[in-house]
């Protein structure tokens, strides 16, 4: 019994003394949530939520009657999306958030969803991306031109970008992983980064050897010891801030560094991560293996990360000639009947 009480004791005080939320209180919204671990996924497909609900009428997602939510509401949906030019990305997404809705719907109960509705919602199709895709692959020429631009800069900021490129195309992180990083996530020893991607998925990067490790190294002297973010804000003064930096702190600093090469097209967070997987592709590193370093969950991501140029396609294909001879035409003029 002292067992039982003590137990009932420390759920208060894991629920900070209050009481727990009453069925009635609880939405399938909540609790869908609830059930997301990052606070950036919860706070992404909140706003998927709240663009749905928008696009059925409604001012919020809380006033959605979602144990009502069926198969061809969905379908409708989608299909409003693609008519007012939504990204595919954006609408997977959204579909994404609404089976994850329906699902809690059906496992709270008594909200009128039945198994049955949910599995028709669950097997709702994702729209396909277009084959146009976006993004690009930096060459070796432009991602030393952005390296040399960093060079030029002596404050502080331009070790601090040139780290940056080194994580994005020679780490392969996301901005959100690369931004995340702190200085504890880094291993002197064997020059390593402990990375958490998307669904608390960690993984390793190594910098062992050449101008990624000595980007690396040379923001840390610049940076110092202090505990905290590993990339931070430098003020106009060439001061380092030891706080994180914002996500278009990041896309600021590579157009910056853009325009200084004067490249001729922008560059963007993800380009530098697609030149990764572009570049490891080209040299014939297994497709498995560049998942593995970008962090993905599914090998078909990968292939979308791959802008390998059309010279290196047609000399991929010139590999596998294909033997065949033209028939000959025969001799004499067609299209002449015989002679009567």
């Amino acid at each position: 019994m002292a067992e039982v009480t003590q137990k009932a004791v420390a759920l208060q005080l894991v629920r900070g003394g209050g009481r727990l939320p009453q069925e009635r209180d609880l939405s399938p919204v909540r609790v869908y949530l609830a059930s997301l671990g990052q606070p950036k996924s919860k706070e992404s497909m909140l706003v998927c939520l709240k663009r749905a609900a928008r696009l059925m009428g409604a001012a919020s997602a809380e006033e959605i009657v979602w144990g009502a939510l069926r198969y061809a509401h969905v379908e409708l949906l989608k299909e409003r999306m693609k008519t007012a030019g939504y990204e595919p990305a954006t609408i997977n997404v959204t579909l994404s958030a609404l089976k994850g809705v329906a699902k809690q719907a059906w496992l709270l109960g008594g909200l009128g969803m039945s198994v049955d509705d949910y599995q028709r919602i669950a097997v709702v199709k994702p729209v396909r991306a277009s084959r146009d895709r976006r993004g690009r692959a930096l060459s070796g020429d432009e991602l030393a031109a952005l390296l040399k631009a960093c060079e030029s800069d002596k404050t502080a900021a331009g070790p601090r970008d040139a780290c940056l490129v080194a994580l994005l195309s020679r780490g392969g992180l996301r901005r959100e992983e690369a931004v995340g990083l702190s200085l504890e996530d880094f291993d002197r020893r064997d020059h390593s980064l402990l990375v958490r991607g998307k669904g608390d998925r960690e993984r390793t990067v190594f910098f062992r050897r050449g101008g990624a490790r000595r980007a690396l190294l040379a923001w840390l002297r610049a940076r110092g010891d202090a505990d905290g973010a590993l990339l931070c804000p430098v003020d106009k003064s060439g001061r380092v801030e030891v706080r994180r930096m914002t996500a278009q702190a990041v896309y600021k600093a590579l157009s910056k560094r853009a325009r200084q090469a004067q490249l001729t097209r922008a560059v963007t967070p993800h380009d530098l991560r697609r030149t990764l997987a572009t570049h490891l592709l080209d040299r014939g590193v297994d497709l498995s293996l560049v998942q593995q370093l970008l962090g993905h969950a599914d090998v078909s991501t990968t292939t979308i990360y791959d802008r390998r140029s059309e010279d290196a396609q047609r000399e991929a294909l010139d590999l596998l000639p294909l033997e065949y001879r033209k028939p000959r035409r025969r001799k004499g003029k067609r299209g002449r009947g015989r002679r009567k």
